[in-house]
């Protein structure tokens, strides 16, 4: 088969390829730099033609177009399924909406229960057998494009080509419409600066990781300050099983400390299925063969996570109730990030042989007015719970680290409070004592 025929009898401008999209459908953008730029300013410019259009992303970093150019929302109505700071600005607007998910089970949904009238996704350019490869976003990309009705490949010169297990690619057959055009830079999530809070509470981890556990480090500060910390200590031989690859990883591979070869499922690679953080991480992607990207329901999956002995993960979270329950997506109702692959690797890690599980969070936070608050509260009040305090494991502060698995509600109220900001502590415990919670022989 000619596949550059194919290809060229599937050339489409932006503006030409929109026109498949009608009043009413269900648009998919993909997920982070997979994000289809020009094909959505050019159905941004059809606004006035349009209503209803319910488009879904995720993680996405710059502007969308489709969104920006509908403050009232009646001709597009956008949808993430994971916040990044752009689309959390975007919620905080009314521009945005959150769809609940875990992110193993992301691709049944789309297979059993959610219609795809189109889906624009980026991927790198065709290569001679007739594949494109959907890089940074190939552990959820092929789910949305398989289900869609019309695909259309928008290609991006820029994307770094990454290696895979299986579904990062494409065939040209299975393409409806493609379309070409000049592309910036790939945008980039700098590294956050970290307080001295975060690392201390990155030394408490620390103190238990032991060399050739295989690494789960989520989304934050925290995650990147443990991975530079480790980058520089004197253990080693590091695996990676994580649902994202980022500049954490990149430290730990330039210290020699990233080498796979401990792991007890897929040796001597790193696995992964996405990848997002400065051109650091774009570079050390690209044809990296010690890096396969799989689709997230095979990444995410509990059982699959636990068939690595030693299987550390680690995560962030916005707050910690007196019972357990850990809220690392809202602050109130306010959404500002997504469930992920948090409950996913808390569950498989747990499952591990010689696993473990660390929630993380600083004890206090100052708010825009300058009063400081503790993240370890009574009860939740409308905070979403993504943790169940039945999944609880290690929870860590800078005042220390505790292991509620199995613990009575008074030895967590405990525990937990340990953890809190002295300042705090009083209080906590009073609180305690009226939910029927605290034992007068606790220590205080």
């Amino acid at each position: 088969m000619d596949y550059f025929a194919d290809y060229r009898s599937k050339l489409r401008t932006a503006e030409e390829a929109v026109k498949v999209v009608k009043s009413g459908d269900w648009v998919d953008y993909g997920t982070n730099v997979g994000f289809p730029k020009l094909l959505d300013a050019a159905l941004a410019k059809r606004k006035d033609e349009l209503t209803d259009v319910k488009i879904r992303g995720n993680l996405i970093f710059e502007p969308i177009q489709a969104v920006e150019c509908d403050p009232l929302r009646e001709h597009f109505l956008y949808n993430s399924w994971h916040m990044s700071g752009y689309e959390r600005s975007l919620c905080d607007k009314g521009l945005c909406n959150f769809i609940p998910m875990i992110f193993r089970n992301l691709a049944p949904y789309y297979f059993h229960f959610l219609t795809v009238n189109v889906a624009m996704v980026c991927a790198t350019p065709m290569d001679k057998h007739g594949f494109f490869n959907l890089s940074c976003g190939s552990g959820i990309a092929k789910a949305i494009l398989d289900k869609a009705d019309v695909v259309i490949i928008e290609v991006n010169e820029n994307l770094p080509k990454v290696s895979g297990g299986y579904s990062q690619c494409i065939s040209v057959t299975d393409v409806d419409m493609i379309v070409e055009g000049e592309h910036g830079p790939l945008p980039e999530v700098p590294d956050m600066p970290v307080s001295p809070a975060e690392e201390a509470v990155a030394e408490h981890i620390l103190e238990i990781i032991p060399s050739g556990a295989t690494l789960q480090l989520g989304i934050g500060s925290m995650p990147n300050a443990l991975g530079k910390m480790i980058a520089k200590s004197d253990l080693g031989d590091f695996g990676m099983h994580t649902e994202l690859c980022s500049d954490a990883y990149v430290d730990l591979a330039e210290a020699g400390k990233l080498t796979n070869k401990k792991k007890t499922f897929l040796k001597d690679v790193g696995v992964t299925g996405m990848a997002f953080g400065t051109k650091r991480t774009y570079d050390y992607v690209d044809e990296n063969p010690c890096v396969t990207f799989m689709p997230l329901e095979f990444v995410n999956a509990p059982e699959v996570i636990a068939r690595n002995d030693n299987m550390v993960s680690i995560n962030n979270c916005i707050a910690v109730d007196l019972f357990g329950q850990v809220s690392a997506e809202s602050a109130g109702t306010r959404q500002i990030s997504g469930t992920g692959g948090q409950l996913d690797y808390l569950t498989g890690a747990a499952m591990s042989k010689g696993g473990k599980a660390f929630i993380c969070l600083t004890s206090t936070y100052t708010d825009k007015d300058g009063t400081v608050h503790s993240r370890i509260r009574p009860t939740f009040q409308g905070d979403i719970v993504t943790d169940p305090r039945s999944q609880a494991y290690y929870l860590v502060t800078e005042y220390g680290r505790v292991n509620l698995v199995g613990k009575t509600t008074w030895e967590r109220a405990q525990d937990i409070i340990s953890l809190a900001h002295p300042d705090f502590r009083e209080e906590l415990i009073a609180q305690a004592e009226e939910l029927g919670i605290w034992r007068r022989s606790n220590k205080r």
